[in-house]
């Protein structure tokens, strides 16, 4: 995701800098994997105002990300990357060949028309490609983690970040956080 810097025509501009939309290949999302997202303008379920200054903003839809990937031993080719405006990422619309698609996180490197797949057992080690964490050697750098087995990923889900593995020993693994 590469950034451009703005001119400082103001002193609020000078460091300011903003995403290219360079490697976005779709404009629309897919309208299957999407549902409505309410606003709430700052209200609770009684109506009253209980954080002020909320309110406005560009009307969206929710896009529903797979965040298990629990379609296993299935090939997909990666069908387009498109803009959230719900999170930091891009997403990659994927089409499985029983033609069933899905949004998943966009690991960085993953490009239109490359196959992935999520698997159990061992598979290549290639961007976009999921497994289990006891599988994979030390020392390579993950993304979308789970914390417990089949309950989705909670961790290194925002753009740019990522956990590395450092030891595996006793069906535990060691992360390491940028923090």
């Amino acid at each position: 995701m590469a950034t451009r810097k703005l001119k400082p025509d103001t002193p609020a501009r000078r460091f300011m800098s903003i995403s290219t939309f360079d490697d976005i290949t779709k404009s629309t999302p897919e309208r299957k994997l999407t549902t409505a997202l309410r606003k709430t303008g700052g209200r609770n379920h009684h109506g009253r105002i209980t954080s002020r200054r909320r309110g406005g903003g560009h009307k969206r839809r929710y896009r529903i990300i797979d965040f298990k990937r629990n379609k296993y031993d299935v090939n997909a080719v990666v069908e387009s990357i498109e803009y959230d405006p719900n999170r930091t990422p891009r997403i990659a619309l994927l089409k499985y060949d029983d033609l069933e698609k899905r949004y998943i996180i966009a690991p960085e490197g993953l490009k239109v028309g490359d196959n992935v797949m999520s698997s159990k057992n061992t598979i290549p080690f290639k961007t976009g490609n999921s497994m289990p964490l006891g599988i994979m050697p030390d020392g390579m750098i993950v993304h979308n983690v789970e914390l417990k087995e089949g309950k989705g990923a909670q961790m290194a889900r925002s753009a740019g970040s990522y956990a590395r593995i450092m030891a595996s020993e006793m069906g535990m693994v060691t992360l390491k956080l940028p923090s």
